[in-house]
């Protein structure tokens, strides 16, 4: 083999010659306008003469180098040369064999399929960090060598097993740093869902891949109490652990906001001033939405967030796209309520940008896509939220977190519908109120065939609410009685927005001990400003396990 004639395909001679030219053919001319070149210093008589890389012998210099090379020819790729270096790695092989039998290791690296394309193609090709089978990584780079019968490939190999294993070392503190994120994130996500009695909620939370950084992606289900259900779902910008705790600040804090039974545009004031307070530079986008079954509409505000889908029992799909305000840590904005149709057969979904935005379509094209795939996708809550997952091409590789979060309002057809019953009066008059009050309810209640003791208490309950409202409310006045599955709900409106508080009635005191009374009694109670004008005071009972069966 001619190791002089392959010594000039080797990386970096062709430079070394070409700069050795320019110089020899660089004179001094100084008449001709030019820059006089560099004058070379000559060796003295006592400095021993460099020789030309020309005069060098490719052999020795390639058994010098650190670097592992072969050299091997024609179509078996047989053993031409191996340097001390590859010889010390991998042990003596024999010259003329075969390197599928002679170089075990280049084929477990898989690079026999290399050297074929690189001898087809005349051009190198290069792989980087492959861990050989003496426990090295190693950078292979193949260069075609030679011409006609004696065309092969030389093969260089690089250690770089010090860079791998600090490349490796880094993506384990990654991995590590992103299981803390994906944890912390989890832990600050409901590990179940409430279960409001009127609605059937599911979600689902999908972290960004392994090459993303987790995200502040949220949801959250809250029972408010009445038998109204708060939902929210919340996407705090940037990654890591630092937007994770962001968002656990977010959703304790909406918990506290939506105990108050705001409306919706007032936690969303109250969060935006918090969001403010956490840290300036970090913004958030929110909805909060509000379900009460007597209603049958769904009210929410929105802070930049993308709009609710809802898709009635027909099948028609709608956005609540209005109102929508900026994001929560903005500041100098006055958020306000919409609402949407939310009756029997209904469906909504909560979703956050993962879900619909991707780098190489319109975000309004993703919602569009999203439309369509709720519209044909039917089932239960949890059903729906795997098919709009699957239909968006969600997998564990996404590169971005998502948040979904879908409630049913069903219809309930048949017996299951006598389950859910409502009553309401309209209380007129003066004091004679109060006997109408508690007449109604005695026969509503006797109707519904509940326990003698749970009527008793109910009666109890519509007296201290209905006599609280005549003593300290304004007109209108309305009794309401719902009845669900799981437990009896008294609730009486009025015109004054005054709320009610429990107090201690001194022994002397005439009044004061309706409220005691029905908390004492009750499972639990409460009172909202309504929307306009005037409050609503409440309190549930749990219903015996018999009693919720049917009627």
């Amino acid at each position: 083999m001619n190791f002089t004639r392959w010594s000039a395909r080797l990386p970096g001679t062709q430079r070394r010659a070409a700069a050795r030219t320019e110089q020899t053919a660089s004179p001094d001319r100084r008449g001709e306008g030019s820059v006089p070149a560099a004058r070379v210093e000559r060796p003295t008589d006592g400095d021993r003469p460099v020789p030309p890389v020309d005069e060098l012998g490719v052999r020795e210099v390639l058994d010098r180098v650190p670097c592992l090379v072969a050299l091997v020819h024609g179509p078996d790729h047989r053993i031409a040369y191996l340097n001390d270096a590859y010889t010390a790695a991998f042990g003596l092989r024999p010259v003329g064999a075969p390197a599928r039998g002679a170089l075990p290791e280049l084929d477990e690296l898989g690079l026999l399929p290399l050297l074929d394309q690189v001898l087809r193609s005349g051009k190198p090709r290069t792989v980087k960090s492959r861990k050989a089978p003496d426990g090295r990584s190693y950078t292979f780079t193949c260069t075609p060598a030679g011409e006609g019968d004696s065309r092969g490939v030389l093969v260089f190999a690089t250690d770089v097993t010090d860079h791998a294993e600090a490349a490796e070392r880094l993506r384990a503190s990654e991995r590590r740093q992103r299981e803390t994120a994906v944890t912390l994130q989890r832990s600050l996500l409901p590990q179940e869902l409430e279960e409001p009695d009127d609605l059937r909620v599911a979600a689902t939370y999908h972290p960004g891949g392994t090459e993303a950084a987790v995200g502040g992606d949220w949801y959250d289900v809250i029972t408010l109490g009445g038998g109204r259900t708060a939902l929210v779902i919340g996407d705090v910008m940037g990654r890591g652990v630092r937007a994770a705790a962001v968002m656990g600040q977010l959703r304790t804090a909406v918990r506290a906001y939506a105990r108050l039974d705001l409306p919706p545009h007032e936690v969303l004031q109250l969060l935006d001033g918090l969001a403010m307070e956490i840290d300036a530079n970090q913004i958030a986008t929110c909805v909060y939405a509000i379900h009460d079954p007597n209603e049958g509409r769904l009210v929410y505000a929105s802070a930049g967030h993308l709009p609710i889908l809802v898709r009635d029992d027909s099948g028609t799909v709608r956005r609540a796209d209005e109102p929508t305000g900026p994001p929560l840590g903005t500041g100098g904005w006055m958020h306000a309520s919409g609402s949407v149709p939310l009756g029997p057969g209904s469906t909504a979904v909560l979703y956050t940008d993962g879900l619909v935005e991707r780098r190489d379509a319109d975000l309004d094209e993703g919602i569009a896509a999203l439309e369509r795939a709720l519209a044909g996708a039917t089932g239960g809550p949890q059903v729906v939220c795997d098919r709009l997952v699957r239909s968006a091409g969600v997998t564990p590789d996404h590169d971005d977190d998502v948040a979904v979060l879908v409630l049913q309002h069903p219809a309930r057809p048949g017996p299951e519908s006598e389950l859910f019953r409502n009553a309401a009066l309209e209380l007129l008059g003066g004091i004679e109120a109060a006997p109408r009050a508690r007449a109604f309810a005695s026969g509503v209640l006797t109707s519904w065939r509940f326990p003698a003791e749970l009527h008793d208490l109910g009666v109890l309950a519509t007296s201290e609410l209905v006599a609280n409202s005549l003593q300290h409310g304004t007109p209108p006045m309305r009794l309401r009685l719902r009845r669900t599955d799981r437990r009896l709900i008294i609730e009486v409106t009025d015109g004054d927005d005054h709320l009610p508080r429990r107090r201690r009635a001194e022994p002397g005191d005439e009044s004061g001990r309706g409220i005691a009374i029905v908390a004492t009694i009750a499972s639990s109670w409460g009172s909202r400003r309504t929307p306009g004008g005037g409050k609503a005071v409440w309190c549930e009972f749990l219903l015996p396990k018999t009693a919720g069966v049917g009627v």
